[in-house]
């Protein structure tokens, strides 16, 4: 079995959930389990159907009701694709700023601030996790879920903004400290290969179906 470019190693398409209303306010979500809003739920729906046609082995997704909700709109198109929750795909934790508006957090916390702007890699959030804690239990949850499925199969896994930047930053070869020169939006697709051990990324924050779904919605 082999992917559409040929390749034997596992094909992952790597998404977000869509937005919530904690997302469209910048108040910060962490663990918080929120459901999509209505915005989110048609963005989920786009990113669906752009996914219609993949040739699924399976999908995963973080416990989290926003990832989960976002994961059974996928699952629609694909019936008899098994869905599993993988708890290594959870949101980072954001401790003692988990609720906090971005806004107020940062005239509360101006030296964490500074260092987090300067050399995120280094900081942990207090009574959370640091960036690299995040990206070694996602790898590490990547690695169990492809050790599950024969060489050329097609995963997709639904996560979240600092779990998915973690793990492009790893493909990418970029240090976490660089993380800002990626983005992900809500409802975003990734594609990523596994082969062997390496990983690389080769779409990155594709939203093609999201700039659509905003022109359906202007019109």
């Amino acid at each position: 079995m082999t992917n559409k470019d040929g390749s034997s190693g596992t094909r992952i398409l790597l998404t977000r959930h869509g937005e919530t209303h904690w997302n469209r306010i910048r108040r910060f979500q962490g663990r918080s389990n929120l459901p999509l809003n209505a915005a989110g739920r048609k963005q989920a729906r786009a990113l669906a159907l752009a996914l219609k046609d993949e040739p699924l082995s399976a999908i995963y997704s973080s416990p989290l009701l926003r990832a989960m909700e976002t994961a059974k709109f996928i699952k629609v198109f694909h019936p008899s694709v098994p869905l599993f929750d993988e708890a290594g795909l959870v949101e980072m934790d954001l401790g003692d700023f988990e609720g906090l508006e971005a806004q107020h957090w940062a005239t509360k916390y101006p030296d964490f601030l500074k260092t987090w702007q300067a050399r995120p890699a280094s900081v942990k959030m207090p009574g959370g996790e640091s960036l690299s804690e995040v990206q070694v239990r996602a790898l590490d949850a990547l690695e169990r879920i492809i050790q599950f499925h024969p060489p050329g199969s097609t995963l997709l896994l639904c996560c979240h903004n600092f779990v998915n930047l973690t793990i492009l930053c790893y493909a990418l070869g970029i240090p976490l400290d660089r993380f800002r020169e990626i983005r992900q939006e809500t409802a975003t697709l990734n594609i990523l290969y596994m082969k062997g051990k390496r990983l690389r990324a080769e779409v990155v924050n594709e939203s093609s179906h999201l700039q659509r779904l905003n022109e359906t919605m202007s019109n």
